[in-house]
């Protein structure tokens, strides 16, 4: 009675099993093209990353000081606002993108007066402009031309 019992068991199991709808899943489409950062990320495993900040209580201040005075600088851009600033023994590192040229130079100024010129390696790249603009610039070219 018990092996029949276990059979009938197993057999219904098996039925809801194979007969239960597929459940949705969060998994990709394999067919979906998959992001590959491995490059970037490589590139920037180089040099000084935020992990190697120090702890010490002067590395911390001076990464602070910078920080504060780059955020309450309200003429740069969010991008701005979020570069990495690395302090390791006095020395600062600064990384990330930035929307222009002059931001860039702006960060590094205002860094250089917190801990001197010869103390910052300046490693922030200006991001190239987004396609959004060129995209709306399009769609307006393309009305006119079918007025």
């Amino acid at each position: 009675m018990k092996k029949v019992n276990l059979l009938i068991a197993i057999a219904l199991s098996a039925a809801v099993v194979f007969n239960a709808p597929p459940q949705a899943t969060a998994a990709q489409d394999s067919s979906a093209a998959k992001a590959d950062n491995s490059k970037k990320n490589k590139e920037a495993s180089k040099g000084v990353t935020a992990d190697q900040q120090k702890e010490n209580k002067p590395d911390r201040e001076t990464t602070r000081q910078i920080r504060r005075a780059v955020v309450k600088d309200k003429s740069l851009s969010i991008k701005a606002h979020n570069v990495k600033i690395i302090t390791t023994n006095g020395k600062v590192t600064l990384k990330g993108p930035v929307k222009s040229e002059s931001e860039k130079t702006t960060i590094e100024k205002i860094a250089e007066g917190i801990v001197g010129k010869g103390n910052i390696t300046n490693e922030i790249e200006v991001a190239p402009p987004s396609d959004k603009g060129k995209d709306k610039e399009k769609s307006k070219s393309d009305k006119e031309k079918g007025k």
